[in-house]
């Protein structure tokens, strides 16, 4: 009984690490509410601020990468009880989140700036993108994402039920909408330093390469199914979108046909 209470416990204090990071985030990325953000902090030099930066990043990207993956996922079950497990990648993404807050070395040199109307609408769409983020943590299943499920079905006594390939509501749209809500975060801002740059242009090449991988699970998981959904339904960039730019003359790559897909953490 001790041991069922402890589960639970131990994956609600995860969640509340990973409210306390959700909690902050918008304020850090957005340069507002907070003290110290992505753009506000301590000097440093620029060479410093950016190897210390680039480290910083690295240690989310290597975390969260390794323990999204089925072989460390294997690996790790003979170690922690599966209820744990979840949790456990909760709280561990969160702390590294937490760092790179704390840790992060503006470099304050902007490369464009917009005022008016258009400072206004990227603005909106800064807050657009993290209501996206949210929507789509609740269109799959929230509690199971990050861990509370698992906790609380061994509270129960009882395995939690393998989750069913579903594709509600803006998962129609695009495949990962979640990945898009966190792009258009990361690049949406009326004021783009040289600091909020490099950490936009190294975590997009990151979730478009861990996408690879996170795709490639969902295959050998859900077989045909996945594979007749990914000709359906582009990666992340909405079909109206994609014919808007044909029909303009642009170039658009056929991400339905690429192998991709949230951070969804496998």
């Amino acid at each position: 009984m001790i041991k069922r209470l402890l589960i639970p416990t131990y994956g609600l204090l995860s969640y509340a690490v990973f409210l306390v990071s959700m909690i902050y985030a918008p304020g850090f990325f957005g340069n507002t509410l907070v003290s110290k953000s992505i753009d506000v902090g301590a000097a440093s030099s620029p060479g410093q601020a950016f190897l210390i930066n680039l480290q910083l990043i690295g240690l989310f990207a290597i975390q969260h990468s390794i323990m999204a993956r089925q072989r460390f996922k294997q690996w790790w079950a003979r170690h922690l009880p599966a209820p744990c497990q979840r949790s456990t990648y909760v709280l561990l993404t969160s702390l590294l989140l937490l760092l790179l807050f704390w840790q992060w070395r503006p470099i304050p040199v902007v490369v464009w700036s917009t005022s008016g109307i258009a400072a206004w609408l990227l603005v909106g769409l800064y807050w657009l993108g993290w209501v996206l983020v949210l929507a789509s943590t609740h269109m799959i299943d929230h509690l199971d994402l990050f861990g509370l499920r698992q906790s609380f079905s061994a509270l129960r006594g009882t395995e939690p039920l393998r989750p069913a390939f579903r594709t509600p509501l803006l998962y129609r749209l695009v495949r990962h909408p979640l990945m898009l809500g966190f792009l258009i975060v990361f690049w949406a801002t009326p004021e783009m330093t040289t600091g909020h740059l490099l950490f936009a242009v190294v975590i997009t090449i990151y979730i478009l390469i861990a996408l690879q991988f996170e795709e490639r699970d969902l295959i050998a998981e859900f077989g045909a199914t996945y594979q007749q959904y990914r000709e359906r339904v582009p990666m992340l960039l909405p079909r109206v979108l994609r014919r808007t730019a044909a029909g303009r003359g642009g170039a658009v790559p056929d991400e339905s046909r690429a192998t991709a897909s949230p951070p969804s953490g496998g």
